[in-house]
């Protein structure tokens, strides 16, 4: 299959794995990454002879989440630019959540298979997938709170479907991390292996139990499922990145970016 800068597609079978690349730290997400899912994810499912995708990370994690120092040049032009800003954050935020969007509403049944950290956009992207599953190691965080801004890419629309309400608007407020055994304890994930390894072998016996199923029958069982808070996730992410519009052409926004980059607590003043 097609070659990638930020990702790779495997196939044994009837299982495709697409496999998180960076090539920021921890797989962490910049432009190329936005730019190539919703391509790769149009290529895995043209291809009659794939029945199940696994989405894992390469290396040690599954996705620190955003890459920030990556995505700072399409960033920098558009904060402060009054309306025009705005509108850009937020024709950027729906360009972003495509590729979320395309897993979601895809034909294939879509295994996370989470290894190490998992935070931000990172446990977005496991929210948009079927089946989540992670080694004992995995921990979780939605850490936007922390940046200054609202997770607008599906954590806090699809999470309330997962976890709860309670659960959702906790790892939301707080952005405090999670591990593996609370991840299962709430229903984020549905097994827990002892390692990386085990934890692959997992993901592809799953798939391939759910590829032995009829194709047609699966698909349909997603979309019925999906019916169910599409409407939800749509309105909320689209509320989320207005809001975002405002909010990253904040002081606290400027200030959690002064703070990311000098390594440092931020100091919020809610301006």
């Amino acid at each position: 299959m097609s070659g990638y800068q930020s990702l790779r597609i495997e196939q044994l079978g009837m299982v495709a794995e697409l496999i998180l690349l960076g090539p920021g730290r921890g797989n962490a997400m910049g432009p190329d990454f936005w730019r190539e899912l919703p391509l790769a994810m149009a290529e895995i499912q043209v291809d009659g002879a794939v029945r199940a995708l696994i989405v894992r990370g390469s290396g040690e994690h599954f996705s620190y989440g955003l890459d920030l120092p990556a995505m700072a040049a399409q960033l920098q032009p558009i904060l402060g630019a009054g309306a025009a800003g705005r509108a850009a954050i937020i024709a950027l935020a729906q360009q972003m959540h495509s590729g979320f969007a395309a897993i979601a509403s895809s034909r294939l049944p879509v295994i996370a298979a989470i290894d190490g950290w998992c935070i931000g956009a990172g446990i977005e992207l496991a929210a948009a997938c079927d089946v989540r599953i992670a080694s004992a190691s995995a921990r979780f965080a939605l850490r936007e709170v922390h940046v200054g801004i609202v997770a607008d890419l599906g954590g806090i629309t699809r999470l309330p479907h997962l976890i709860g309400e309670a659960w959702a608007r906790q790892l939301a407020l707080t952005g405090d991390d999670i591990d593996a055994a609370t991840a299962a304890r709430i229903g984020l994930v549905t097994q827990m292996t002892t390692d990386s390894a085990a934890l692959l072998d997992a993901a592809r016996v799953l798939a391939a139990r759910i590829a032995a199923n009829p194709p047609l029958v699966v698909a349909g069982i997603k979309q019925v499922m999906n019916a169910r808070i599409a409407a939800d996730v749509s309105n909320g992410n689209r509320e989320a990145a207005t809001l975002n519009g405002m909010l990253m052409q904040s002081e606290d926004f400027a200030e959690a970016m002064r703070a990311f980059i000098e390594k440092r607590t931020p100091a919020f003043t809610g301006h």
